[in-house]
């Protein structure tokens, strides 16, 4: 009797794994294959070799990159070399990706970029918000951008118990932000279970000096988060349930969901075009391919455009997309002035004009 009972469970065990494995490949649409839409004109970003995870545009068109992101189970192009801020200004007729020089004091032999965001104060000053995986731990770093010596000077860094596994920033004040958890744990193999077993323990928390709290959770994985142009809607991509979620804001930065957009991609960082109020998606179509890397394979590459998400139809073009040849695992998309850029998770990033 006790070895059928050990027989039953260990079926129902083996079971319940190929069913999760199953789920598994379900979210990551590890059979989708896709058709390239090329746009005209395009160039490869020099200097940009190991990836652009994440782009923010200021106003007046200079851009921010985050690159060199390392990860654990991710392929990397440049193991040994620490991360970096790069910086583009759009308004050039040809321009340059320049890495930016951090303050001393600031560990940059530890740096390792993920989702950036920046805030323009009242007296002008740029802060740049950026998720730092030193030591594949989780912090948030605020820089104050010298315009005049075109560098960073690092303000804080913010470590909390709330922040375990952090992917992407919004920020809305010099020391105030939003920020995803794409897992509940910070332990490699618990995040591994985590997302195996689809637990939905993902989420979003508000950060300021005074006040840390989880403001939305129950995410499978949360990652790209972003804000609307009249700062009353967030929005958050949870890449493996292939959605975005409209949330709106509260006066106590508190947040409540009103919809959620389901696509057939993994949709990544969320830019948001000032002037239309459009969102911009970096996708990933097949995310099997991007974690189990095969040169001869690579990671495709998918752009979205979202008209009118707020309304009962959105509309949803997709601009680009790439079987891997030119751009492979895009994350973020971010447009200024008829001006398209769009990064990836670790390759390389392209400069398009629309």
């Amino acid at each position: 009797m006790g070895r059928l009972v050990a027989m039953s469970l260990v079926g129902i065990s083996l079971a319940l794994l190929g069913e999760r494995f199953l789920a598994l490949r379900n979210r990551l649409n590890a059979s989708r294959e896709i058709e390239s839409i090329d746009l005209p004109n395009c160039h490869l970003i020099k200097g940009i070799e190991a990836g652009s995870e994440d782009i923010d545009i200021l106003p007046n068109g200079l851009a921010f990159f985050s690159v060199g992101l390392k990860h654990p189970g991710l392929h990397s192009f440049a193991p040994d070399r620490p991360g970096g801020i790069l910086m583009m200004d759009l308004n050039e007729k040809k321009p340059r990706a320049l890495e930016l020089r951090i303050s001393r004091g600031f560990n940059l032999a530890l740096f390792n970029p993920h989702g950036i965001s920046t805030f323009i104060d009242d007296d002008g000053t740029v802060y740049l918000f950026v998720v730092n995986h030193p030591e594949f731990k989780s912090t948030v770093e605020i820089f104050k951008y010298e315009e005049e010596e075109n560098s960073l000077l690092h303000i804080k860094t913010i470590k909390h118990e709330l922040l375990p596994s952090v992917n992407d920033v919004v920020a809305i004040g010099p020391a105030h932000f939003y920020a995803t958890n794409d897992h509940y744990f910070s332990d490699t193999f618990l995040k591994y279970l985590e997302t195996y077993f689809n637990l939905h323990w993902a989420n979003v928390v508000y950060y300021s000096p005074n006040e840390v709290k989880v403001v939305a959770e129950g995410f499978d994985s949360a990652n790209g988060i972003s804000i609307s142009p009249n700062k009353k809607y967030i929005y958050v991509a949870d890449i493996l349930a292939h959605e975005i979620h409209v949330l709106e804001k509260h006066t106590n930065m508190n947040l409540t969901q009103l919809k959620v957009l389901k696509l057939d991609t993994l949709v990544d960082n969320l830019s948001i075009d000032p002037s239309s109020g459009d969102i911009w998606v970096g996708c990933h179509p097949n995310g099997q391919k991007l974690f189990v890397y095969d040169p001869n394979n690579p990671p495709s590459s998918e752009v979205l455009r979202i008209q009118n998400i707020l309304t009962m139809k959105p509309t949803v073009t997709t601009v680009y997309a790439n079987n891997g040849s030119v751009l492979q695992g895009s994350s973020v998309a971010s447009v200024y002035d008829r001006k398209l850029l769009i990064g990836t998770l670790y390759h390389r990033a392209l400069y398009c004009e629309l």
